[in-house]
Formats: structure tokens, C-alpha cells, sequence
């Protein structure tokens, strides 16, 4: 789904290049990542010093995931840095400023649902679909008219939440309908542009 009106005119950006996150153990994190999703371990590197390794995985569309494996990284922290819970299972998915909250790798429409029963026949534990729309609950159990993506929640081996995600349609101005909150909780004096 492509939206020619988002188009950047102050950089030249061209999607990610890739996103880094750091993993307790890199050879089950090589695991996961090449034999239960699939993706091509695309670069190795040795971090100077025996400080760790930086290791690439292609996602597709010119695009990676890199996990860093430092030697003396701080243990993972479930409901601080990473979410604690599976959205649509119950419970709160905040983690705290500056952590990244989940991954959300972009599926085709028309596979979803076989991919979702081809993540749970690997033994990986999902959430429930959720198709997201506009509605107070923000997801409801079908598809109808005002979903606008499909997403499907689940960790891999060190907590990090990941998303399978399926556009339903494309995003329109009117989907810009919320003022910023401040870090107080306040709607922000500044108006919502399109």
C-alpha cells in the first residue's frame, strides 16, 4: 500500500535501514530468526575489544533486524524495556521511555491468516488476531470497513515483542484525527495536521 500524499519533501528516506536491538544469546537468536521466520543472516561482525557481536538478518525490501550480543549487557527487564504481555492476551504493553516497544514486520493481505497458523504449527505462542480500527477498544474480532491493518503479537526467545502486520487499506488524511498528549498527560496546544 503505497501513499504518494506522505511523501517526505526535507530527506530522501527510504524506509529503515535496520532496526538494532540486543539479544541475550546470538546463536539461538540466529536460530529463531533464519529457521522458525525465515530471514537470510546477512552480516556478522566481530565487535573490537571482546565486547560482543553485531549480526544482520534481511527482512526484506532492502531492509534488516540487528541484534547486538554484548559480553556484559545488563539481564532484559520484562515491563521496563520490553513488554511484559502479548497484546489482546490481557495486561498492560508499556515499557518505559526510550525502549522499543515491538517489531512489526509488514505481510502480505492475502497470507496473513496462513501465517498465523504457520507461526503457532512452529510452536510459537501468539496473541489473538487483532484487527485494529478506530473504535474505543481500538480492535475488533472481524474485518469490517474501518480496519485498517491486521496484526498478529508474539516474542521470540528473549522477550522482544514482535508483529505481523497486514495493511487493509491505505492510510487517508482523515486518519490524523488525535492532538499530541504532553509527558504530563495533557492534550498539546498544537493542532493536528494532515
Amino acid at each position: 500500500m503505497t501513499n504518494t500524499a506522505m511523501t517526505n519533501t526535507e530527506f530522501d528516506l527510504q524506509g529503515v535501514c535496520h532496526l538494532a536491538v540486543v539479544c541475550e544469546d546470538m546463536e539461538r537468536t540466529v536460530d529463531f530468526y533464519t529457521n522458525v521466520l525465515g530471514m537470510k543472516l546477512s552480516k556478522t561482525i566481530t565487535l573490537p575489544g571482546g565486547m560482543g557481536q553485531h549480526f544482520f538478518f534481511h527482512m526484506g525490501g532492502d531492509q534488516y533486524l540487528a541484534f547486538f550480543w554484548f559480553k556484559n549487557a545488563p539481564a532484559k527487564a520484562p515491563g521496563v524495556a520490553s513488554s511484559a504481555v502479548l497484546p489482546g492476551v490481557g495486561g498492560d504493553i508499556a515499557t518505559a521511555h526510550g525502549s522499543m516497544n515491538h517489531v512489526a514486520f509488514k505481510v502480505p493481505l492475502e497470507k496473513f491468516d496462513e501465517y498465523a497458523e504457520k507461526l503457532r504449527a512452529k510452536g510459537v505462542v501468539t496473541g489473538p488476531v487483532l484487527n485494529h480500527d478506530d473504535s474505543e477498544r481500538g480492535a475488533s474480532p472481524e474485518v469490517h470497513e474501518g480496519t485498517f491493518v491486521r496484526s498478529i503479537y508474539f516474542f521470540d526467545p528473549d522477550g522482544i515483542l514482535l508483529e505481523f502486520a497486514a495493511w487493509t487499506r491505505a492510510l487517508r488524511p482523515d486518519d490524523v484525527n488525535s492532538a499530541p498528549m504532553t509527558k504530563d498527560g495533557v492534550l498539546a496546544n498544537s493542532a493536528v495536521s494532515a
